[in-house]
């Protein structure tokens, strides 16, 4: 028989756990497979069953992470970003900063975007326009969320919200 979404879901979160830790200690890519799961309690083949490569581990978690966030925050939209929702945005990645420093110390915040791409990212429909439109702001605020990481949170989500929104009222007027 096999194992439940929940049991599935904890082990795989377990591993991502772990990694986070090991990274704290030393490099990205001197991290193994046997140490992650060592860490996590759990066997290699719960790795070898969920996971193809690590940065999948990372995406997991900060899905996971905005999953539970917009939960508790009982967000309406959650699945594609709109203007409306920056201030949500900025405040959840302000609350798992510890999260986004590890990992950008790791060089990996590809799995930051991985993670933000599905998230922000659902299937556009047959409306290209809305499509470039849905693309364009997850690429900017993405860029700013980047940024942001890099300058290491100088500024608070409220800040970047106003940022963000004169950002967007700067790029209108080059149109």
């Amino acid at each position: 028989m096999g194992r439940g979404t929940k049991t599935t879901e904890f082990l795989k979160e377990c591993l991502s756990d772990a990694l986070i830790r090991l990274m704290r200690e030393k490099p990205f890519d001197k991290i193994s497979i046997n140490e992650m799961a060592e860490e996590a309690g759990v066997n290699r083949s719960t790795w070898f069953r969920n996971f193809s490569n690590k940065s999948e581990v990372l995406t997991f978690k900060f899905i996971l992470l905005w999953n539970r966030w917009s939960d508790e925050h009982s967000l309406a939209v959650r699945s594609r970003f709109t203007p409306d929702n920056a201030e949500d945005f900025f405040q959840f990645n302000y609350e798992i900063k510890h999260i986004l420093q590890v990992v950008y110390s790791a060089d990996m915040q590809s799995a930051v975007y991985d993670a933000f791409y599905q998230i922000m990212m659902p299937p556009c429909g047959a409306d290209a326009t809305e499509c470039y439109r849905a693309r364009f702001y997850s690429y900017g605020l993405f860029g700013l969320l980047d940024e942001w990481v890099r300058r290491g949170f100088k500024e608070s989500p409220d800040e970047m919200v106003r940022i963000f929104w004169r950002v967007m009222e700067d790029g209108s007027k080059i149109i």
